[in-house]
Parts: C-alpha cells; structure tokens; sequence
C-alpha cells in the first residue's frame, strides 16, 4: 500500500445506482466488498459520504424550504447513507463505526478527531457522517475538513467519472480529463470537482487530492496501491 491512512469521499448519488434515488442494495455490497478488502490489507480508512440520493440542501430551498433546515435535513441524510454503509460492511465480515458531527447517540458516536484516529489504528472503518455539523457547508468541505483532521495522507474523491476534465464528460463527449492539476489550476479554470472552501482547505493544508471511478471495481484499490488512476489535485 502507498498510502496508511486515506480518507474517501463518496456521493450520495453513487449509492442510488441506476434508479437517481434511494439506496441500491447492489452498489451498497459492491462498495462494502471493495472498503473491506483495502482495510484488510492494512490501509485505514476514513469515509465522508453525501445525502443526495434522499435530500439536497440547495434543491430544499427551491422548494420553499429554509437553508438552514434544507442544510440539517441533508446532514441527516448523510446519516441514513453512513448507517447502511456501516451495517454493509458488517455484513462482509469488517469493522465499522459511525461517527456524527452533532449528537445523537444511540445512532452513532459524537466525533473527535482523536477517537476517530484511535479507532483508524485498531482497523475499524470510520464512517463520519453529519457533515460540518454546520449548515452551508458542503459535504466535500467536511471531507477536506476530516481528512486534514484526522491525519489522512490524501483525500480519494470516488465519483461516476475517471478523472476531472475540462467540461462534463457525461453532457460533452470532446470533453478532455486532465492526468494531473494543481489547485491554482483548478480554481482559475473553474473545474467543478469540489467546492472552493473545500479546495482552499485542501490547498492551505497541503492535502492532495485524488478524483476517480468508483464504480468501477478495482479502482479504489489500484489508487491506495499507488498505481496511476484517475486525476490527481496538488500544489
């Protein structure tokens, strides 16, 4: 393994699979198969892991909702993804706990950067859910945040595409993907791979980041093993 401790930011939108919305039972065991398989090879592993398949925040407030409460009730779709993540990997045999950034236990334990760090170095799979805790902050944010928290070597973003190009590859197929970029780089072409406190974060922190499939099997571990797979963000 290149990398001892990573952190791994997942969309939402990837656990619904083909159906947009909820959660695919397929995609949750594919995803369980392939954490559990990197943690037993020794890799400690920190999830982050978006609602958008049951509530956005943003799209809330275009309905009338308040950001504020469309922001909490986002947060806490992040929870219900964490749990069925947390019970996946238990079903395979692994070890995972559920971290929330407010309180609300019995569902999972409230977060520290050094209980989540303690729990890293017995080989448990550290879900941290809840986002910030705050609201109009993104689910990346708290990603950045977390991974620089809790020691991470590098932030892996899993999307549904290899890489950052220059436009979306899924709406324009002259889209170009770039093998590698800096921050700077990112920012000024205002590429739409994370969000810009997210980037600043990353950036000030010295944080890389790497972009890739991870709907396609085999890439999460050809990352952490080191082998080149997908975009990666530096300075």
């Amino acid at each position: 393994m290149k990398y001892k401790r990573i952190l791994l930011k997942l969309s939402g939108e990837s656990l619904a699979g083909d159906d947009g919305q909820g959660i695919s039972s397929s995609v949750l065991e594919d995803y369980a198969s392939q954490l559990g398989e990197i943690a037993g090879l020794g890799c400690e592993l920190a999830i982050v892991i978006g609602g958008g398949n049951i509530f956005r925040g943003l799209s809330g407030t275009k309905a009338g909702v308040d950001r504020v409460k469309g922001d909490q009730m986002g947060m806490l779709a992040t929870v219900i993804n964490s749990l069925a993540l947390e019970s996946a990997i238990r079903n395979t045999g692994g070890r995972a706990k559920v971290f929330t950034a407010i309180r609300m236990e019995p569902v999972g334990e409230l977060y520290s950067s050094d209980k989540v760090k303690d729990e890293l170095s017995k080989g448990t799979i550290c879900i941290l859910s809840g986002g910030t805790g705050n609201p109009f902050f993104t689910t990346d944010t708290a990603a950045a945040l977390r991974a620089v928290e809790t020691g991470a070597e590098i932030l892996l973003k899993g999307t549904r595409v290899d890489g950052v190009y220059t436009d979306d590859p899924e709406k324009n197929p002259n889209a170009v993907r770039f093998d590698t970029l800096t921050f700077a780089e990112a920012i000024e072409r205002q590429l739409k791979v994370m969000d810009s406190t997210a980037f600043t974060m990353c950036r000030e922190n010295n944080m890389p980041v790497i972009v890739f499939d991870m709907n396609k099997r085999g890439n999460l571990k050809k990352v952490v093993s080191g082998i080149k797979t997908g975009t990666i963000v530096s300075n």
